[in-house]
């Protein structure tokens, strides 16, 4: 099974990107937004024949939210310290020729935390050379993952949302009125990345609107200051003086990078389309 190719899925909640998979190398690739909130109850087999029809009938390996109670078929989790190998034997198969990849969970002094598709990209850094196998590794997003790497496994993780309380103060709290403006690693963004470090959160993002009222910062400027004092705020709990793997796309990998040297750390890009790729073909082998 190992050397055919098969069709790599990461199937998240609002998008889907799919892979058909030669020897490691990808040969042909599709992405759209039909994530798993857009597919009708009782439909994930008629996507499964629709992504065949345009990648080729291939089997199938499926990450991400698919394997959630909102997804196809729960998938479960695995624990802490979590392995490749953990991880391929915990697969389910909902039908002939498709494996859903199970997630992560880790519980730390009472708290709960999960991830679904990251755990792809976590291990096939390490497993393609793209990181070391004891590395702190960080996913910036909606939610952004912290992940600590120990021996090539899962150890722990932190999940943040940090773009998410972006999203939700830009568009539902009073300062969204001064966020429209452009965001760049410049002046204003390092001087939320300064305010975020300092551990008065709330306080600083109350300060927005009177900095534009009083003069003292440019409301073209808000948006910028804003992602850099939650950013800032999110890299100075687990990044200060470290050095951080990040798997994210070039822009906001870009002001997670500024952040992190901004607090005294070193930031090392990683192809997070590689890593997926070669995450989920290690898990594919493991199947054979």
């Amino acid at each position: 099974m190992g050397q055919e190719d098969f069709i790599a899925v990461d199937w998240g909640t609002t998008n889907r990107r799919a892979y058909r998979i030669r020897e490691g190398q990808v040969i042909d690739s599709l992405q759209d937004a039909l994530g798993v909130t857009a597919v009708p109850s009782g439909g994930f087999e008629q996507e499964v024949a629709r992504l065949r029809a345009c990648l080729g009938d291939a089997p199938m390996l499926l990450a991400g939210m698919i394997g959630s109670n909102r997804g196809w078929m729960d998938a479960g989790y695995v624990a802490t310290p979590a392995t490749l190998a953990q991880i391929s034997a915990a697969m389910i198969t909902p039908m002939d020729g498709v494996h859903i990849v199970p997630g992560v969970s880790h519980v730390a002094q009472g708290r709960g935390d999960v991830m679904r598709g990251e755990e792809v990209q976590l291990l096939g850094a390490i497993c393609a050379d793209l990181a070391p196998s004891d590395a702190l590794l960080c996913q910036p997003g909606t939610h952004c993952k912290w992940a600590w790497m120990t021996d090539g496994a899962i150890a722990r993780f932190v999940t943040a949302m940090t773009g998410e309380m972006f999203a939700l103060l830009k568009k539902h709290a009073l300062i969204g009125q001064e966020m429209t403006g452009e965001i760049s690693a410049g002046d204003a963004f390092a001087d939320g990345v300064r305010d975020g470090a300092r551990g008065d959160l709330l306080a600083s993002l109350f300060g927005v609107r009177p900095a534009s009222l009083l003069g003292l910062r440019a409301r073209a400027d808000a948006a910028a200051y804003v992602s850099g004092l939650l950013i800032g705020a999110d890299c100075a709990a687990y990044a200060t003086g470290q050095r951080v793997h990040l798997l994210a796309d070039a822009a906001l990998g870009a002001l997670y990078a500024s952040a992190i040297v901004q607090l005294g750390g070193q930031a090392v890009r990683i192809d997070s389309q590689a890593a997926f790729i070669a995450g989920a073909t290690r898990l594919w082998e493991n199947l054979t």
